[in-house]
């Protein structure tokens, strides 16, 4: 069982890929499958702690020098699923949009320029050997994405409030067949009612991203670090993959005021989310 950190570093949600070490090459596959007997595990709380004691020196390492052994482990119908880490990509391609979230003193001051162009200019020349590379894990901080909550129904949703050992946790996991059709029913139906924008953009930035995945493999929609910084009763009420699900229904047969209804439940209950961001 992967250990919980001592220390709780919140903010993200993930959106992850399991898959079967079938679909792995050697020797990697092999390197998984001894992986995946470890009882020792590290888990999120881990990586993001490693990635913020990157930042301590100076200058600060803006992205790992070596990629990540590392990978969350599931099993599917007896089936041994691993999800890498890959958080020297990860951090490469975070690195990037960077800019559009932080003001420019901020950014410099946290990562200087002439770090941030030595990655760059690293990730450049690392591309160039590896250019079909992706990232196993979609990461989103003070939200989740919710073109991501059309990938995933809510009878797949499991919450649990935790306890003094055992952190809260809420999550969705299908199967990546259903995650595909459902991606593919959605966008349908909201190019056929809406024009383009950015929930069609992402869902089909999203859909391509689950076509580089073996068919068998596990899509899971994590609220990570969310559950740290929401109260219980407003983790226990959300639903809003079903009022994601409501939404697209209601487009599908023509009835904009319901359609209306339910995105007003998501703009409001994501609002007060970013409201918390505000406030720190």
């Amino acid at each position: 069982m992967p250990k919980v950190s001592s220390v709780i570093v919140p903010y993200a949600s993930y959106l992850r890929v399991y898959e079967p070490l079938a679909a792995f090459p050697e020797p990697e596959r092999s390197h998984w499958a001894r992986y995946a007997r470890r009882t020792d595990r590290p888990s999120y709380q881990d990586e993001l702690r490693r990635s913020l004691a990157d930042l301590v020196p100076t200058p600060p390492v803006a992205v790992p020098v070596h990629e990540s052994g590392d990978a969350f482990v599931t099993e599917v119908d007896g089936v041994v699923c691993v999800c890498p880490w890959r958080t020297r990509l990860r951090g490469w391609q975070a690195l990037g949009e960077l800019a559009q979230n932080l003001p420019a003193a901020v950014l410099d001051a946290v990562l200087p320029p002439v770090v941030r162009r030595q990655a760059a200019q690293d990730y450049e020349r690392w591309l160039e050997r590896n250019p079909d590379a992706r990232p196993w894990i979609r990461t989103a901080t003070w939200q989740v994405p919710l073109n991501w909550f059309a990938l995933v129904s809510d009878e797949e949703r499991r919450f649990e409030k935790g306890s003094a050992e055992v952190p809260p946790m809420l999550r969705y996991r299908t199967p990546m067949v259903q995650a595909r059709r459902r991606t593919a029913r959605a966008l349908r139906t909201l190019r056929d009612a809406i024009d383009e924008g950015p929930l069609i953009d992402g869902l089909v930035d999203v859909g391509r991203w689950l076509e580089e995945f073996h068919p068998r493999s596990l899509v899971e929609l994590d609220y990570g670090g969310l559950v740290h910084v929401l109260p219980p009763a407003e983790l226990d009420g959300d639903h809003s993959a079903a009022d994601v699900a409501a939404g697209i229904e209601a487009l599908r047969n023509g009835d904009g005021v319901a359609a209306g209804e339910a995105y007003g439940r998501l703009v409001e209950r994501w609002r007060a989310v970013r409201d918390r961001r505000s406030a720190n």
